[in-house]
């Protein structure tokens, strides 16, 4: 079968695989669609993604939807024919974070197109693949699968908002226009912000940001100055949330808080310290806090999208075969061509 494998940075190749075996507990998924993620797109600029480096080839993919195609012994509640989305997390289910509901954290993860451990957990971009049966959330039989794959970036999301709090009635500020600060940017106003507030470098992931409810854009390059208008009378916003792994947006949300506020940290920042103004979030009690992957939200993206409670439209940029690997990596890394770029066989 064939798969998205990278090798190295640049290096990213359309190869054939072994097919997958079916263990008891698991699904046999065929790819419908996939999503290209910020980790994918640095495997394949990079070689890494922050602290994890490839050792191995790795095939790439962790947003991805299909169909069952067989299922393993033991295996019920589900059946050959079904849409899923399917949950790239693959927790121990036995360790102490595990058993205390928050599996994004278990000591053992298994999250599929991983450098993290050695060897690689490999990824969904083959044309077929297994998972544990409990990773396979069904979807319903008319949802387009791109839509479908959107559930992971989508829980990433949610869990930002687990993270941040009650948002009703909030001022929110997001930094980054990519796929997570869109769905944020949705996500938040789901949740019943009243100011939403989304900063980038560039101006036509903006232009998206507005049409996905931002009240107010800001490209920080050539505008900084309404940003900075911001911090006046010690913050505007009640909640900032850093989705993109650069320092400079991180310092920029910690001087536009009020004080008592709270910020989420969701961006991957890059290896080693990051340096962030602690005289402020100690005089203003801020509270800063981490966001990593998600947890039972995977099941509340799927039931967003698969009754319309938000409209991921802005997002979805393309839908490109796998034949065009290259050209779609391409694009999805030109943020000024693409938000989101799905790839299908």
């Amino acid at each position: 079968m064939r798969a998205a494998v990278i090798h190295a940075a640049k290096d990213l190749r359309l190869d054939e695989r072994p097919e997958p075996k079916l263990a008891p507990g698991d699904v046999l998924v065929r790819f419908g669609a996939g999503g290209i993620c910020g980790s994918d797109l640095s495997y394949w600029g990079k070689g890494r993604v922050g602290d994890f480096a490839l050792r191995e080839p790795l095939v790439l993919g962790h947003e991805v939807a299909g169909e069952i195609e067989a299922l393993g012994e033991g295996v019920s509640g589900l059946a050959i024919g079904q849409r899923v989305a399917v949950n790239p997390s693959r927790p121990c289910l036995h360790c102490d974070y595990c058993r205390a509901g928050r599996s994004n954290l278990c000591r053992n993860m298994r999250f599929f197109g991983s450098a993290a451990m050695f060897p690689h957990v490999q990824g969904g971009f083959a044309e077929r693949f297994t998972c544990r049966a409990d990773q396979a959330v069904p979807v319903p039989p008319d949802m387009p699968l791109a839509k479908a794959a959107l559930a992971e970036p989508l829980s990433v999301a949610i869990h930002g908002l687990t993270r941040a709090g009650d948002l009703l009635g909030k001022r929110v500020l997001i930094t980054g226009a990519g796929p997570i600060g869109m769905l944020l940017t949705l996500a938040v106003r789901h949740a019943g912000a009243s100011f939403v507030a989304v900063t980038d470098l560039v101006d036509e992931p903006l232009a998206l940001a507005r049409q996905a409810g931002a009240d107010e854009t800001i490209n920080v390059a050539t505008s900084p100055e309404r940003l900075a208008a911001f911090e006046a009378n010690k913050g505007f916003f009640d909640v900032g949330f850093e989705a993109t792994g650069a320092p400079p947006a991180l310092g920029s949300l910690v001087r536009a808080i009020r004080p008592g506020g709270r910020i989420v940290q969701l961006g991957m920042m890059p290896p080693g310290e990051v340096g962030v103004p602690v005289n402020i979030l100690m005089a203003q009690e801020i509270d800063l806090v981490g966001a990593f992957r998600f947890c039972e939200e995977f099941h509340t993206a799927v039931d967003w999208l698969a009754n319309d409670r938000i409209d991921v439209t802005p997002v979805m940029s393309a839908q490109m075969p796998m034949s065009d690997l290259s050209q779609a990596f391409e694009m999805a890394a030109d943020r000024k061509r693409a938000i989101k770029v799905h790839l299908h066989f």
